[in-house]
């Protein structure tokens, strides 16, 4: 597994002083971004190529936020590769080895001009180690939305949520559907569902559906009710 180490920043956490869900979601974006530069896959690769992975859904369990100044390892590693398809876990553990979330997603390889998957190449997939699946109850990437739901604000996609490839950042997402929750409902988990890629000055919707099992699902969409993602919450046990 490829780790990096880090200590929390004020600059990360939320006003109780922990880990914010986006800065986490952040870390496992970090890492698989260095493990891919470290092994010669990330961006001087991809892009002569015209490729780019494209996250495809997550799901992320939480059993503890880490507080402000506390040290941390990041791991990440691949586990699958089959066709156009990735699957990568990642974690974030504390020095002393608790667990302090895991999460497993997947990812589609596409040409950058057409947005259509291709086959990952032999001498990019080789370039990875594939390591056992991290132990945890692995759901399906589709989410299931049962009911009606109410409608929070909109939001206009600004440059500060946009990434190199142009389009509305994996966890900018996140941090939107966030922002829709009551505020004393507390993330023990998520899985998210990237469905459409958001652009500048897009306007999204936020849809917040309540389960009747406890999750809140918090779907971001366009105008005409297309879904961009479907973010899933469940509650600290």
């Amino acid at each position: 597994m490829y780790s990096f180490e880090s200590k929390i920043r004020y600059s990360e956490c939320d006003s109780n002083c922990k880990l914010r869900l986006e800065a986490l979601l952040n870390y496992f974006q970090d890492a698989s971004t260095f493990q891919s530069e470290e092994l010669g896959a990330g961006f001087d690769y991809l892009v002569p190529r015209n490729l780019v992975w494209v996250l495809v859904s997550w799901q992320i369990d939480i059993n503890r936020y880490p507080k402000l100044g506390e040290e941390v390892i990041i791991g990440t590693h691949p586990h699958d590769f089959k066709g156009f398809w990735g699957s990568r876990n990642f974690c974030m553990m504390t020095r002393e080895g608790e667990m302090l979330a895991k999460a497993n997603s997947l990812w589609t390889l596409l040409n950058f001009d057409t947005m259509k998957p291709v086959m990952a190449p032999k001498e990019l997939t080789d370039k990875y180690t594939l390591e056992p699946p991290l132990e945890m109850e692995y759901a399906g990437r589709k989410i299931h939305i049962e009911g009606d739901g109410v409608d929070g604000e909109p939001i206009l996609v600004r440059m500060q949520h946009l990434d190199s490839n142009l389009h509305v950042n994996n966890a900018q997402y996140v941090s939107m559907a966030v922002d829709s929750l009551p505020q004393d409902f507390q993330i023990g988990g998520l899985r998210v569902e990237y469905k459409k890629q958001a652009h500048l000055n897009d306007t999204l919707y936020p849809h917040v559906i309540e389960q009747t099992d406890g999750r809140k699902v918090v779907s971001l969409r366009g105008e005409e009710a297309d879904v961009y993602v479907n973010v899933e919450f469940t509650s600290i046990k």
